[in-house]
């Protein structure tokens, strides 16, 4: 009994086996398929990160290079001739540009440069407002009241980055408008603000103080 059973044991491991290579032949291709693809998908991503290292370092090498020079007229020049070769790396070169160009006393120059990055539409909203914010400020002397005005209430809209230094300049707006009022009402709502920072606080209850007004007690924050 127990040579038969060892008997069908054998054939039945035979089997096994024979259904085995059948499967290997028959589909076996697929599982190289699926190695190759691991093997070269990681190769190719050990490959990405080099090249975007390489590029980086490239970047930082070049804009060091530029900002080297003595001159604020060479140092923008030698920015200029600077190959970003990415969206973030293009938006850090004309942020630095920008202030090359100011101290050169370009400054339409730095608000193009400025304004090329606040129109990059896959740059986070910081960024963007940022410079649009910087731009604005550039422009305090020759920009008409009224627009700018109009984008400084675009960076003051809830949930924007910058709302308060936005509120904080159309406050100032106000008060170059001679609307005195307006500019104590926003300055006090500027204080009470949970998310004003003690230097903005303290900047404008200096403001206040200057046109004449009292500051309110800052309310205590709960929690």
């Amino acid at each position: 009994m127990s040579d038969v059973e060892s008997f069908i044991d054998e054939v039945t491991e035979e089997v096994r086996r024979d259904r085995m290579y059948l499967l290997l032949r028959r589909w076996g291709w697929v599982g190289v398929v699926a190695v190759v693809a691991i093997v070269g998908g990681a190769a190719f991503n050990e490959y990405r990160k080099a090249r975007d290292t390489n590029q980086a370092q490239a970047l930082g090498d070049a804009i060091l290079s530029a900002l080297a020079e003595n001159e604020s007229a060479q140092r923008a020049s030698s920015l200029q001739a600077v190959d970003a070769s990415s969206v973030g790396g293009d938006a850090v070169l004309n942020m630095l540009l920008s202030a090359s160009q100011t101290d050169a006393g370009s400054r339409q120059d730095a608000v193009n440069s400025l304004n090329a990055i606040a129109t990059q539409g896959d740059l986070p909203e910081i960024y963007r407002a940022i410079a649009s914010f910087k731009a604005l400020l550039l422009q305090t002397d020759t920009m008409p009241v009224a627009d700018r005005r109009q984008q400084f209430e675009a960076l003051a809209i809830p949930g924007a980055p910058l709302r308060l230094l936005a509120e904080e300049q159309l406050a100032l707006i106000d008060v170059a408008e001679g609307n005195t009022q307006a500019a104590l009402d926003r300055l006090q709502a500027l204080r009470q603000d949970a998310e004003a920072s003690v230097d903005l606080q303290q900047r404008a209850a200096q403001l206040i103080i200057a046109l004449g007004g009292e500051p309110e007690p800052v309310a205590t924050q709960q929690g």
